[in-house]
């Protein structure tokens, strides 16, 4: 008998990722999703129901009349300028709404959990590969949200025995290899997405922000990881869990850097259309370099990627948004 996992959050960008490559891996999956952020059309495999996690009653139901046998969490608010602005709002989110899920699970006897972090809770690096030992001081409510969440799973596991494994994910970027799911953010602000739209003439010129950095050729350098790996990596995390590992912690990355014109350069190359910029000033708390590291993955859970390549994740991102035209 396969292993059913439900996903939360499947419906959107990593989420239905993840579902589609646990289907083809012969899990048993199901989507939960209240929509708000994802879209119905991106659950394609295994079943979907709708609802939000704050709702305890509807996880309740949910749980009684399915057998779970572990639960991957990618639903939250993800945008740090929103979250800037409207800090109460990503609190009650991404953290208050994500410890009424934990207490739903662990009341139905569910005790395997992933949770989809993010490198925003180290704050501005002090040193560059980061690695899981890196101080975390996040600089936005964003970040803050997710590192709550991280000190809860551990009093979780302390206290009840939840077995659970945080990604801290760098930049997710590229699309299915297949062009069926792809990104579709409202507002879209995602640099490849940008750029190939730019590209297209269906999006506005791009805004390079910051020329200044200290950085080979002054724009910010980023960690790009497909996610196609990232959702491998859910996989891989979830046997580790099925094996009884305890509790863990681990970088996503590609461990190299790209520039913000080396993509510029590659979508120009990839989509033979040249991308229209503009140049911008700094945007407050963005970082010259974010680079993971991410050998403890590559340790601990056999994890290797299979896109290093900016070129090859750039290239699913553009075969996804010419199928989307």
């Amino acid at each position: 008998m396969s292993l059913s996992v439900l996903v939360v959050g499947g419906a959107g960008y990593i989420g239905s990722h993840c579902a589609k490559l646990l289907h083809q891996r012969g899990f048993s999956v199901t989507t939960y999703d209240n929509l708000s952020r994802g879209f119905r059309d991106a659950v394609r495999y295994g079943a979907f129901v709708e609802g939000d996690i704050g709702d305890s009653a509807r996880l309740n139901r949910l749980f009684r009349s399915e057998k779970i046998d572990a639960v991957m969490h990618f639903a939250a608010y993800a945008y740090v300028g929103e979250s800037v602005a409207q800090p109460a709002l990503y609190r009650e989110n991404n953290y208050e709404k994500t410890v009424r899920l934990l207490e739903v699970m662990l009341e139905n006897g569910i005790h395997r959990f992933i949770f989809s972090s993010t490198c925003a809770t180290y704050g501005v690096p002090q040193r560059v590969p980061i690695s899981e030992e890196h101080p975390q001081a996040p600089i936005n409510p964003y970040g803050e949200s997710k590192l709550l969440v991280e000190q809860r799973l551990a009093e979780l596991t302390a206290s009840q025995g939840l077995q659970s494994v945080i990604f801290r994910y760098f930049n997710a970027a590229g699309c299915d290899p297949d062009g069926e799911l792809g990104e579709r953010h409202h507002p879209e602000s995602h640099l490849i997405p940008l750029c190939l739209r730019a590209a297209a003439g269906t999006g506005e010129p791009l805004t390079v922000f910051g020329t200044d950095y200290p950085t080979p050729d002054g724009t910010c350098i980023r960690d790009y990881i497909h996610v196609n790996d990232l959702s491998n990596a859910h996989i891989l995390g979830l046997s580790y869990l099925m094996d009884n590992g305890r509790s863990e912690v681990f970088n996503l990355g590609n461990g190299n850097g790209f520039s913000v014109r080396d993509v510029i350069k590659d979508v120009e190359r990839i989509s033979g259309q040249p991308v229209p910029c503009q140049e911008g000033p700094r945007r407050a708390g963005d970082p010259p370099v974010l680079v993971g590291n991410a050998d403890k993955a590559k340790r601990m859970l056999n994890w290797k990627t299979e896109f290093p390549e900016l070129s090859a994740i750039v290239r699913t991102a553009y075969r996804f948004e010419q199928r989307a035209r």
